[in-house]
C-alpha cells in the first residue's frame, strides 16, 4: 500500500483492546499499511505475544500499554504514554469492549456501570485526551467499534446494545465538532466475527446457527475488518465522516 491513499507510513495508529481478536487484526493492518502501532489491553503477556504478530516482518515501531479501560486515570495515562513514546497519534480505534448478558429486570448496577464505562465512557475519554494534538497538526482519525447490536437488538443485550448504539450518537457529534479541523469520526458496526470469545462459548450447533443468518453464510474472519479500518484510517477515506460502515456478511438484512 506504499504510495497509494491507504498508505499509512510515519503515522501512529492506537488500538485499544489491540491484543486479540478485531484489535490485533485492525492493529496488524496498520502495521502492514506502514503505520507505526501502540496496543493497549489489561494483560502484559498477551500485549507482548500480539506486539510479536503484528510487527513480524515489518520494518515498525510498536509499543504496548496495559489499561484498564473502565479507569478513567488509566485512560489518561495511556493516552500520555501513548504520546510521550511515540510522539503523536493519528490513528484511534476505540476497539476495547465486553458485555454481560442481562434481562431489564436483572440488570445490576454493578454490570452496568462497568459496561458503560468500558464500552461508551471510555471511548469518550481517550478521544478527549487525543483530539487536541491532532488538530495541532490538522490531520486525524477516530474510529469507533460499535456492533450490529447498536441497530438491532436481542434478549439481553440491554447495557450492550446501549453503549453500542451510544456510540453512533458519539460519532455523529463528535464529527461535527471536529469537521474543520481536519479530523474525520466514524463508526465500524461488525457482525458475527469467529474471534476466540464466541469459539470459547458457543457450541458448533451454535456457530453453525449464527452462520445461516447471514447472507453469506458464513462467520467472518477477523482480517475481514481491516478493510473498513484502513478505509476509515486514511486518506482513502477523507470525505468519510460521522457515519457508520456495517460489516456483518449480511446479517441484518437476512435476520430482521
Amino acid at each position: 500500500m506504499k504510495g497509494t491513499i491507504f498508505d499509512l507510513s510515519g503515522r501512529v495508529a492506537l488500538v485499544t483492546g489491540g491484543s486479540k481478536g478485531l484489535g490485533l487484526a485492525m492493529a496488524r493492518g496498520f502495521a502492514e499499511a506502514g503505520a507505526d502501532v501502540v496496543i493497549s489491553s489489561r494483560h502484559q503477556d498477551e500485549l507482548d505475544a500480539a506486539l510479536a504478530e503484528i510487527s513480524d516482518g515489518l520494518d515498525i515501531r510498536g509499543l504496548t500499554v496495559v489499561a484498564d479501560m473502565t479507569d478513567r486515570e488509566a485512560v489518561k495515562r495511556l493516552a500520555e504514554t501513548a504520546l510521550a513514546e511515540m510522539g503523536r497519534v493519528d490513528v484511534l480505534v476505540n476497539n476495547a469492549g465486553s458485555n454481560v448478558p442481562e434481562e431489564i429486570d436483572a440488570i445490576t448496577d454493578e454490570n452496568w456501570d462497568r459496561i458503560i464505562e468500558l464500552n461508551l465512557s471510555s471511548c469518550m475519554a481517550l478521544t478527549r485526551e487525543l483530539v487536541p494534538q491532532m488538530k495541532d497538526r490538522g490531520w486525524g482519525r477516530v474510529i469507533h467499534i460499535s456492533s450490529i447490536m447498536g441497530l438491532v437488538s436481542k434478549e439481553g443485550r440491554n447495557a450492550y446494545s446501549a453503549t453500542k448504539s451510544g456510540l453512533l450518537g458519539l460519532t455523529r457529534a463528535s464529527a461535527l465538532d471536529l469537521g474543520s479541523t481536519g479530523i474525520t469520526v466514524n463508526t465500524i458496526c461488525p457482525g458475527p466475527f469467529l474471534t476466540d470469545l464466541p469459539r470459547s462459548v458457543l457450541t458448533e450447533d451454535q456457530v453453525a446457527f449464527f452462520a445461516e443468518r447471514t447472507a453469506l453464510g458464513r462467520w467472518g474472519d477477523p482480517r475481514e475488518l481491516v478493510g473498513s479500518a484502513l478505509l476509515l484510517g486514511s486518506e482513502a477515506g477523507s470525505y468519510i465522516t460521522g457515519t457508520a460502515i456495517t460489516v456483518d456478511g449480511g446479517t441484518v438484512i437476512k435476520s430482521f
